[in-house]
């Protein structure tokens, strides 16, 4: 007779892989994908070294599901940013604060999200995952748009702009903040960060007399 796996089996399995993606989530977190073993997600774990291969066939496959999680959640931020009230520039405000301040706050995985090379698998989930802010800006960029606020530019375009500006605008203060020798009264404080990234976003999507408004 074949062995057929019962329930309890089943949950116990859900439940040792759980932990692992727990355990690694929190070291990435600490230390980022580059210096994160699978022998402390292991040791964290509680599990052996070798039973992380019983769920994962490499730490690879491991990271990109631990990249892909945290994306989505920082993803689903941004989208809610994007449906908050007011008008479609208190909007785009909104999810520039939210996106900026959230990866400031965990600058770690931050880093590790947005530039830290680690593996084929993650680059290419960085990829699928920088489409996913696209998409949600690209709708924000179509709503002000319809709205009369914002210009008439190419949406995906604009939006594909927009979330490789605010990428590639926080790599050097993250980095900065995660070199402890790199001298502190050379950085650029959060809130500057954060205000010249809105004022840049601000002048590439929004028509001039809104941007006036806003302003007031």
């Amino acid at each position: 007779m074949a062995y057929r796996e019962t329930e309890r089996t089943r949950t116990r399995k859900q439940l040792i892989r759980q932990s692992i993606l727990d355990a690694a989530r929190r070291l990435i977190a600490e230390k980022g994908f580059r210096e994160t073993s699978i022998s402390e997600i292991a040791d964290r774990a509680g599990v052996a070294t070798g039973s992380i291969y019983r769920y994962f066939s490499s730490k690879g496959e491991l990271c990109s599901e631990i990249f892909r999680q945290a994306s989505q959640q920082e993803v689903d931020q941004v989208r809610a940013a994007c449906s908050g009230p007011g008008t479609p520039v208190d909007q785009l405000h909104a999810a520039i604060e939210c996106f900026a301040r959230r990866a400031l706050k965990g600058r770690r995985m931050a880093y590790a999200l947005i530039a830290e090379p680690i593996d084929p698998l993650v680059d290419a989930d960085r990829l699928a995952y920088r489409q996913k802010y696209a998409d949600v800006f690209e709708d924000l960029i179509r709503r002000g748009q319809r709205s009369g606020h914002f210009l008439n530019i190419e949406p995906a375009v604009g939006a594909a702009a927009v979330v490789g500006a605010l990428a590639e605008a926080l790599v050097g203060p993250l980095a900065q903040r995660l070199n402890e020798s790199a001298p502190s009264d050379r950085q650029i404080s959060d809130a500057d960060v954060i205000a010249s990234m809105r004022h840049f976003c601000m002048r590439a999507l929004v028509s001039p007399d809104h941007i006036r408004e806003s302003n007031r």
